[in-house]
């Protein structure tokens, strides 16, 4: 009976010791289930909002207030327990931890994917932009004006400041397309204000429009953010000589000659007119007469380039934009052309296409952008970026194709806007031949360019104030072109006043006149020897306009530039700065 007795109170003890066991784990389950559940309510999210910032508070458990704390970019990631919540004032605030802190901000300023963090659905125009059919092949299929509604389709990434960098919009034409962040605004009211209007406008609005290019105060101002590339530095003061695509082949004594001198940049054609240094795949499918005119073939010049490259120089390629009878002769639709006739209008021996063509546009920055890929030119320089000069007598009887009801002188500044955007994808820097007449301080130029409107836009503006080229009496100098310093001078000395009046202006790098002078200005005239080179540099530092200069010689004759050595001998930079130009 002891034996039973115990034999049930071992299989009692094995049942209590069960069920307690059972108890047990079913409390651990729960334990585990709730936990789990606790931990499942906080999940990862980002902050949302249609301005720049999300705002987050803190609350005060014992007055039951909130109390603004901080304000945080829009797209970053919280951690948010969606079941912690108060709600004032009809809206639900949620706690969520970032940084290791805790905030509350409002449920609906979170979301559960980055891609939803852009809640604005309609955007305005700021400054006027293009709007790019592809980011990756930029063709231009709308022009943004100054306080356009744009809506908003989609965005491809935020900023560290909460900005959008390229949005996907609809258009008021309803053509679909990119823009900029920078050039927009997320209010009608903001985006039609003009920058610091009461300084800018002031300036601006004085400038006369007496030969049709166009009102200043209509053109843009705001800040330019310029570039600078890491792997590719600008030199502070660029001395370089122009070689044109004729004189490839005989790089390498150019190379020695500069050597034994301050040059240190070479400037070569990639396009002249009808000059053409190599055969382009864009030329081949957007301008096969180009193409097939060639003077060099691709590996030449590729040759030529790279020896440039490797003897340290920096290497700017230079195109001619909006002269080009090759792309007139492939592209008929796109040219100046007679209200007579409706054939492309010829002036003075050449076509010009219409710089108010955006497939002109995209020509040219296609042909930039894969010059710099195939031969890694540190620069592009654009020369003819302008309508054609001395046209007002028969401005009236040619078709100039204006579809965006612009003037010439804001398609001149949006055409820069455009190129640079694109170059700077390639880490190279954009470069912008003006007359010398565009430093006037009283009228907008005939032909479209405004030195405030190019220099607040590119990295460098390269005047081309060849003394030549001025009539006599001009700045009150009897024959300038007699005059290397004193023309210069008073040149550069208009140039820094134009610099001024623009919140971000452009390296000012001066091309200089480094032939005779013409006989048809003047059989006496001097010749522009080391003396006179020298002078005209001096005059252009005398003044401020210390960004370097260019020597223009349309043949590249060397023996002329070795001539003119003295004044390539000397680092300007350096004397007037006491600094390293690097």
């Amino acid at each position: 009976m002891k034996q039973v007795k115990k034999r049930k109170l071992k299989i009692g003890r094995i049942i209590i010791a069960l069920i307690v066991f059972i108890v047990l784990v079913f409390v651990l389950f729960m334990l585990f289930k709730g936990t789990k559940k606790l931990i499942a309510k906080e999940s990862v999210k980002y902050l949302a909002s249609d301005s720049y910032n999300v705002t987050l508070y803190d609350y005060n458990n014992d007055n039951k207030e909130l109390k603004e704390n901080t304000k945080v970019v829009r797209g970053s990631e919280v951690k948010a327990k969606t079941d912690d919540k108060i709600n004032k004032d009809g809206n639900n605030y949620i706690k969520i931890t970032l940084d290791n802190e805790s905030y509350y901000v409002l449920e609906e300023n979170l979301v559960d994917k980055k891609e939803d963090a852009v809640k604005e659905k309609y955007i305005y125009v700021r400054t006027p932009a293009s709007v790019l059919e592809d980011l990756d092949n930029p063709k231009i299929v709308d022009q943004g004006s100054k306080g356009e509604k744009m809506e908003v389709l989609s965005y491809d990434s935020i900023d560290k400041d909460g900005k959008v960098n390229t949005y996907k919009v609809k258009t008021d034409d309803n053509n679909e397309g990119y823009i900029y962040g920078k050039y927009i605004e997320l209010t009608e009211e903001e985006a039609k204000k003009n920058y610091e209007a009461e300084k800018y406008d002031e300036i601006h609005s004085k400038i006369k429009n007496s030969y049709g290019g166009g009102d200043a105060i209509d053109l843009d101002f705001y800040p330019v953010e310029k570039a600078s590339f890491e792997d590719n530095k600008m030199p502070n003061a660029v001395y370089s000589l122009y070689l044109n695509g004729g004189v490839i082949g005989s790089v390498d004594a150019y190379i020695e000659y500069a050597k034994t001198t301050k040059i240190n940049a070479f400037v070569v054609d990639i396009v002249d007119d009808t000059a053409i240094s190599y055969p382009s795949d864009v030329m081949k499918e957007i301008s096969p007469t180009s193409y097939e005119k060639a003077i060099n073939s691709v590996e030449e010049y590729k040759n030529a380039i790279q020896k440039i490259k490797d003897a340290g120089f920096y290497v700017i390629g230079r195109i001619t934009v909006f002269k080009d009878s090759y792309y007139v002769a492939d592209h008929p639709e796109n040219a100046i052309s007679s209200k007579a006739t409706g054939e492309p209008f010829k002036h003075n021996s050449a076509y010009w296409p219409s710089a108010y063509s955006r497939d002109v546009w995209y020509y040219k920055v296609a042909l930039a952008k894969e010059a710099v890929e195939w031969f890694g030119f540190n620069e592009i320089n654009y020369d003819y970026v302008r309508f054609p000069d001395r046209m007002m007598s028969v401005e009236d009887s040619v078709n100039l194709h204006n579809n965006y009801d612009e003037s010439k002188v804001q398609a001149i500044q949006r055409f820069v806007q455009y190129a640079t955007d694109e170059i700077h994808k390639m880490n190279a820097y954009v470069s912008i031949d003006v007359f010398g007449e565009s430093t006037n301080g009283s009228y907008t130029t005939a032909y479209g360019q405004y030195w405030p409107a190019i220099s607040n836009v590119a990295d460098v503006i390269s005047g081309m104030p060849y003394p030549d080229h001025f009539s006599n009496g001009y700045y009150g100098i009897s024959k300038p072109w007699n005059h290397p310093y004193e023309l210069m001078n008073k040149w550069a000395t208009e140039a820094m006043k134009r610099q001024e009046e623009c919140p971000t202006p452009a390296v000012v790098r001066t091309w200089i006149q480094a032939y005779d002078v013409m006989t048809y200005v003047d059989s006496n005239g001097i010749d522009y020897n080391a003396e006179n080179v020298q002078k005209e540099i001096e005059g252009l530092y005398d003044a401020g306009a210390m960004g370097g200069y260019i020597t223009w010689n349309s043949g590249s004759n060397l023996s002329k530039y070795k001539q003119q050595k003295g004044a390539f001998d000397i680092d300007y930079y350096k004397e007037y700065s006491d600094g390293d130009n690097n």
